[in-house]
């Protein structure tokens, strides 16, 4: 296959419509961009008088065969009912290709913004989360990745080491407080637990509320631990998330068990997203998308914050880690 467009440079509005035709989905509306960073998401109308969305994939991201896997496993959460935005199925194929990029077509699934606060709608997730990883444990991930510090902090170390945005009077404290936290989650970091196919990036941003909970963006599905598609929904003071994890994980349960010694990861986990995401900013700076959307990065300022973050993590690393009662 032509090698993608690394930057979606050559994605013009009239490859976009090409694209859409090749597949015979022809748009009677403009397309509307949808916010999105690592692809590029367009929603529309049809000639059919349905609302789509279409995917094009970034390049050197994913391989063929891991896209492939992420969509039979979206399927095969819709094919057990759990309400999740699944590829639509085109003469057998859910991955097109049209002039070296990437794309898939879903149904367009609207709705409101999922309230972190609200306890009801927290059940909700938290069974489905249940039904998700009951699923998730049936066979892992075979071409995705598994969660780990390679992924997670020693590639982006390198990264960074590399890199031209650390401040030249930052990098030495910035690399001395870095290298601090890595040796930190080493020591908390463990992998004594089943690595099952997780939604991977189960942030509220990626829940829609729509009479029930709709999971979109399986992009970063991978084998994990449970607990890394819980972490991202808790909020507040510690009273607070004890609140949230106490009715996430009783909704839960009633569909799959849980080992409560997977909530030691939490803050490991928060230490290795924190390092994951200043190297994807830096990897992906080229697209013109980023530096307009995260003009702060290339800040000194915000440098000097993430040193001061590297403390308060290895300071969250060494607190007692949220515990549950036992239920009797």
């Amino acid at each position: 296959m032509e090698k993608n467009d690394f930057c979606f440079s050559t994605l013009t509005p009239d490859l976009l419509l090409d694209a859409l035709d090749s597949i015979n989905v022809r748009a009677e509306s403009g397309l509307l961009a949808l916010n999105s960073y690592e692809n590029r998401v367009y929603q529309f109308k049809a000639e059919d008088g349905a609302r789509y969305v279409t995917k094009f994939y970034r390049s050197e991201r994913w391989r063929d065969e891991q896209i492939e896997e992420e969509h039979q496993f979206t399927q095969e959460l819709a094919d057990n009912e759990i309400p999740v935005a699944a590829p639509l199925n085109i003469n057998g194929k859910t991955l097109h290709t049209f002039n070296g990029h990437r794309f898939a077509l879903f149904p367009s699934v609207g709705g409101r913004q999922f309230e972190v606060d609200n306890f009801d709608q927290l059940e909700w997730v938290g069974r489905y989360l249940g039904r998700i990883h009951l699923v998730g444990q049936r066979q892992p991930f075979q071409h995705r990745p598994t969660m780990g510090l390679d992924e997670y902090v020693y590639q982006p170390r390198k990264l960074l080491e590399h890199s031209q945005f650390i401040p030249d009077h930052l990098k030495n404290v910035f690399f001395a407080d870095l290298d601090l936290l890595i040796k930190n989650l080493e020591q908390h970091w463990s992998t004594n637990w089943q690595a099952i196919r997780l939604h991977g990036d189960c942030h509220p941003g990626n829940i829609l509320w729509r009479d029930g909970p709709m999971f979109v963006d399986l992009d970063d599905a991978r084998n994990g631990p449970a607990v890394q598609d819980l972490w991202m929904l808790l909020n507040g003071e510690r009273a607070d998330q004890l609140a949230q994890l106490d009715t996430l994980l009783e909704a839960y349960g009633e569909f799959a068990d849980f080992d409560q010694r997977q909530l030691q990861l939490i803050e490991p986990l928060r230490g290795l997203r924190m390092v994951h995401y200043m190297a994807w900013l830096a990897k992906r700076w080229e697209d013109p998308a980023f530096p307009r959307a995260f003009p702060w990065f290339a800040d000194a300022k915000y440098w000097e914050g993430q040193v001061l973050a590297f403390k308060e993590q290895i300071a969250s690393l060494h607190d007692a880690p949220l515990q549950l009662m036992p239920q009797w």
